[in-house]
């Protein structure tokens, strides 16, 4: 038994149209109106393929397929938000393996013992609204529902007034809800599986992960007639800044990775000493103490900074994930639906935040990995082989039907 390969190739590529960019990649922002089109067209393939919709006070979607007994479901998600010029696989990719694997259940007329659900997951990027994976962190009690509703867009938007505009804020309480299993197909985005020619990585855990935001506040002047003596740079402080942040990564060594991935500059025009810069720092590293260690040397970075150049500052370290390890069971169903499936695979840890961190709070989780072109990812050029996405496809509906098979 095997999934339906060019239905899935068809799915992927609907689906891609909805904001689509000129060089064949994909901006689908949370909660804007391509979203809710991308939403719209799942909505009309779950109810065709027979699921019960429902949507929660997050705007997440669960589909529903019924089992033989009322037992906790097995779930399958993702997401299907993306960054501004992503890629066509970063998301959308499991939701669609999720519903081809119940377009396959349907096929075969396998009647499972337990339901197994479709879930799709909203602002997972945290590209718009941040923090990122923001409404399964409502669903694992870790976000507030009204601190999530109250975040705002670098527009000043509301999320729930977003949410109500493309019509997905639900009705259903946005709260952890019993379950078997929850499984995660997601690209790698990194290089090791294409590195090692393989097509699965059965994915042990997700780093532990740290998000920052400094302000820096200098004295807007003049560029020509300011003498460099009386300046007080904000982009200087935060250049330094930017540097100090990479030169942590080096000096702790391992696994540590660390990046400054937003910069403002104001004014930000060409004769004017900048006056404010607003920064993020991202830190991930698999060992909890290692970014225990790291952040305090960020207060350090920053603050000498700042005083060198004679500058007020604000800094807050305002979201913070452990390490999350998954399910030991589930984790090895995933290795045998691999093996069964008669893949090449190994085990893996993720570098990135998915839902699935989340989730792995409330119940038993899992994720399956297929891999990344040149490792990239959350650009235009993310590529995934088809015969990767085949093999990682099989091996979540194997994995979904030994799972809902159980007691």
């Amino acid at each position: 038994m095997r999934i339906d390969r060019k239905r899935l190739e068809r799915s992927m590529d609907d689906l891609g149209r909805i904001g689509e960019t000129p060089r064949g990649g994909l901006t689908r922002l949370a909660l804007t109106d391509d979203d809710r089109r991308g939403r719209d067209w799942m909505v009309a393939h779950m109810r065709e393929a027979g699921l019960r919709v429902t949507v929660d006070q997050m705007g997440n979607i669960f589909g529903e397929r019924a089992g033989a007994e009322a037992l906790p479901p097995v779930l399958m998600g993702s997401h299907v938000d993306s960054v501004p010029t992503g890629g066509k696989y970063d998301g959308q990719l499991g939701v669609l393996c999720g519903l081809e694997t119940i377009r396959a259940l349907n096929d075969h007329r396998i009647r499972t013992r337990r339901p197994v659900t479709l879930v799709i997951f909203t602002n997972e990027e945290g590209a718009r609204f941040q923090p990122a994976m923001i409404a399964s962190g409502v669903m694992a009690g870790k976000i507030a529902l009204e601190d999530a509703y109250n975040t705002r867009d670098a527009d000043g938007i509301r999320l729930a007034d977003e949410l109500e505009r493309i019509g997905y804020l639900g009705s259903e309480p946005c709260v952890a809800r019993p379950f078997r299993a929850y499984l995660e197909l997601h690209i790698e985005q990194g290089p090791i599986l294409e590195e090692e020619g393989l097509s699965v990585g059965v994915v042990e855990g997700i780093v532990a992960i740290s998000w920052s935001r400094l302000t820096i506040h200098g004295v807007q002047d003049h560029a020509g007639p300011t003498p460099m003596r009386i300046r007080h740079d904000a982009l200087v402080a935060a250049a330094q800044v930017v540097t100090g942040v990479r030169r942590i990564a080096h000096e702790i060594g391992g696994d540590l990775v660390t990046t400054v991935g937003r910069l403002t500059v104001s004014p930000n025009i060409v004769n004017a000493i900048p006056g404010k810069v607003a920064l993020s720092i991202d830190m991930r590293d698999p060992k909890n103490e290692t970014l225990d260690r790291a952040l305090p040397l960020v207060d350090r970075v920053v603050r000498d900074a700042c005083e060198r150049e004679g500058v007020r500052y604000e800094l807050e370290h305002y979201w913070r994930v452990p390490f999350t390890p998954f399910a030991p069971d589930v984790v090895g169903a995933v290795e045998r639906a691999a093996k069964a499936g008669g893949v090449r695979y190994r085990r893996i840890l993720s570098g990135a935040g998915h839902d699935a961190q989340y989730m792995a709070a409330i119940g038993p989780a899992g994720m399956i990995f297929v891999p990344s072109r040149g490792g990239r990812s959350h650009c235009e050029e993310e590529f995934t082989p088809m015969d990767d996405i085949e093999n990682g496809a099989n091996t979540l509906f194997l994995v979904a039907l030994e799972l809902a098979e159980q007691a």
